[in-house]
């Protein structure tokens, strides 16, 4: 039973306090040494670079900052808009950054070689324990690794890692490794009902695969009164709504047909009583606990729907408009 693990994904329940039973497919062990696998190879990579920064950083860093300089002379003089400060960010921030690697490579160079290679293990200590802290902490429970195979860490609730989380179950990796492969952890994740090796049993968390719903119609365009979606203070307060948050109201949102009418009304009644609470949304007499909790995913989503837009146009060049 246990080997089937190599191969075939399980699945982690979670229980809301309405009854409400959530499922996440969990990552099979064979998917999750594939990830770690591209992250080891990262590391090696990054670990590489480090080696050679002692010797590099002086002409690494002046070649930064020579691209900084160049980006930042072609923003500032080449477009003349007003509001360009954020586009003039990057130039400065390579610039800054291409100083500064230059000045230590010099200093290490001139002054001490025995500070660079002193240098060079702090940063491959920090590389070696700091990767998938790291990254899981920026990315939500992913690393590069994990995003290249669609996985992510979560919390046995159901909910988004915290950085707390990603510490704890990254600072038990060298007893999950013992005695070479992640064998200890390996056993521990075969044995276990959701698969967690050490780390996450620690940190009590679960690696799932990474699921992407599409957001249904009836979510983006509800029926009814829809009024609330024009006032501006019902969208600055839906922009306030956390991630984990967010997660919640959408998977009740898209699952409430499944529900039963008691656990629906008990859930929705719960959700709204929340946004009220702790967000301020107000709630007019005539709308139902469940009406104003689709109004808010409603709000979420036609945000993300104007996030993906954004990131997709590109404004045309200044020089290829006068042409």
């Amino acid at each position: 039973m246990a080997t089937d693990r190599l191969h075939l994904d399980g699945h982690h329940a979670v229980l809301t306090p309405e009854y409400v039973e959530f499922d996440f497919v969990l990552a099979g062990m064979l998917t999750r040494f594939l990830a770690w696998v591209v992250d080891s190879v990262v590391a090696i990579m990054l670990s590489i670079a480090i080696l050679f920064l002692p010797f590099v950083s002086l002409y690494l860093g002046g070649a930064i900052a020579v691209t900084g300089a160049v980006i930042f002379l072609a923003r500032r003089f080449g477009q003349r808009r007003e509001g360009d400060a954020e586009s003039l960010a990057l130039p400065i921030g390579l610039l800054g950054a291409g100083l500064l690697l230059s000045l230590g490579g010099l200093a290490i160079n001139l002054i001490s070689p025995a500070i660079g290679f002193a240098l060079v293990f702090i940063l491959y200590f920090l590389i070696d324990w700091g990767y998938a802290i790291f990254l899981e902490g920026l990315w939500s429970g992913q690393t590069v690794g994990k995003k290249l195979f669609g996985l992510r860490v979560i919390q046995e609730s159901g909910v988004r890692l915290s950085w707390l989380q990603a510490i704890l179950r990254n600072l038990t990796r060298p007893v999950d490794r013992l005695p070479a492969f992640y064998l200890v952890g390996g056993l521990s994740a075969l044995f276990t009902p959701s698969q967690q090796r050490l780390g996450d049993l620690l940190a009590g968390t679960v690696v799932v695969r990474e699921r992407r719903l599409k957001i249904p119609a009836s979510l983006t365009r509800p029926e009814g009164d829809t009024a609330l979606l024009g006032d501006p203070d019902f969208r600055a307060r839906a922009a306030k709504i956390s991630a984990e948050e967010e997660t919640v109201l959408f998977n009740a949102a898209m699952r409430r047909e499944e529900l039963g009418m008691e656990a629906r009304l008990n859930l929705f009644s719960t959700l709204s009583q929340h946004l009220q609470d702790e967000l301020g949304f107000f709630k007019p007499p005539h709308l139902s606990d469940e009406k104003l909790v689709l109004l808010v995913t409603a709000s979420l989503a036609a945000r993300k729907a104007e996030r993906s837009r954004q990131v997709r146009k590109r404004p045309p060049s200044p020089v290829a408009a006068t042409r």
